[in-house]
């Protein structure tokens, strides 16, 4: 590309979806940003993005050069920082994406991270969709099941998740608690919206209890959670975080066909940079102490 300047300014404004944010960031006039803007888009022959009152969206394409932008300013930001001699300093934007049902232990570890690294900016992504570590969407991405094997990334063990059935207390007053396979017919069971969740627990859920057992059903992990807490019946929880709620009893104890295996992925293009290794230690480092 000709000119770097008018694409990052261009990422600059998907990123903060004004031009005045833009300006500020880059230190120069608006209407330094808006020209450089028209003549991208100009260049390019397509619409970056949409104008509106409140400011500035991406389209598609605009999505598209974000990404990009994004991973090489990153890696552009590194190499300035070997250069000066600050290849140790910990900074910038740092974008973690997990499943939703991880918030709980995963955003306690990027807060202590954040108060041993002052100069980073966190964004945790969370959600079922799979964001793109080859399009820069995020720089490490925790994700369970069987390991990852999209191309170019790389993937590390990280953690085993105990996951246990829990129950409140006031439907364990009303019900009873199982005691095995036999007194599951009479008892409520929380489970997944599909019947094709691969998480295992619920892949056991299938085998084990009648499916007029599972009596309240949600696709949205923390609907499922509140769910147990409410007496809907007995629901999967990480084990750390049923125990967070007095309320709440075991049930079951964690069982080995229930794990759920945690994996760190990043993408080789952003793998080696010094904020991202800096992470990846302290994660583990963490999960070695049990934070999870």
């Amino acid at each position: 590309m000709e000119n770097w300047d008018e694409i990052r300014t261009a990422y600059q404004v998907a990123r903060l979806g004004t031009v005045s944010g833009a300006a500020e960031v880059l230190g120069v006039h608006h209407a330094t940003v808006i020209r450089h803007i028209d003549a991208l888009e100009g260049r390019l022959g397509v619409k970056l993005f949409q104008r509106h009152a409140r400011g500035y969206t991406a389209t598609e394409a605009g999505e598209d050069l974000l990404r990009v932008a994004q991973a090489t300013d990153d890696q552009f930001s590194q190499l300035a920082g070997r250069i000066k001699g600050r290849g140790s300093e910990v900074s910038g934007e740092l974008v973690v994406t997990s499943l939703s049902t991880l918030a709980a232990q995963i955003t306690p570890v990027l807060a202590a991270f954040q108060r041993a690294h002052k100069d980073v900016t966190v964004r945790y992504l969370t959600g079922d969709r799979l964001f793109r570590l080859e399009y820069a969407e995020a720089h490490v991405a925790i994700r369970a099941g069987g390991p990852p094997d999209q191309p170019d990334n790389v993937v590390q063990p990280f953690w085993e998740m105990p996951i246990a059935a829990y129950a409140s207390r006031d439907y364990v007053d009303e019900y009873g608690s199982p005691q095995g396979p036999q007194d599951y017919p009479k008892h409520r069971f929380i489970g997944p919206e599909r019947d094709d969740s691969r998480a295992p627990f619920y892949i056991w859920l299938r085998e084990n209890v009648p499916s007029t057992s599972v009596t309240f059903r949600s696709s949205d992990p923390i609907a499922q959670t509140s769910a147990v807490i409410s007496g809907a019946g007995i629901g999967f929880l990480p084990e750390t975080e049923g125990n967070r709620h007095p309320d709440l009893v075991q049930v079951h104890p964690p069982r080995p066909e229930w794990m759920s295996p945690l994996w760190l992925v990043t993408h080789v293009d952003l793998h080696r940079t010094t904020k991202v290794q800096t992470l990846l230690k302290f994660f583990k480092d963490h999960a070695k102490e049990g934070f999870l």
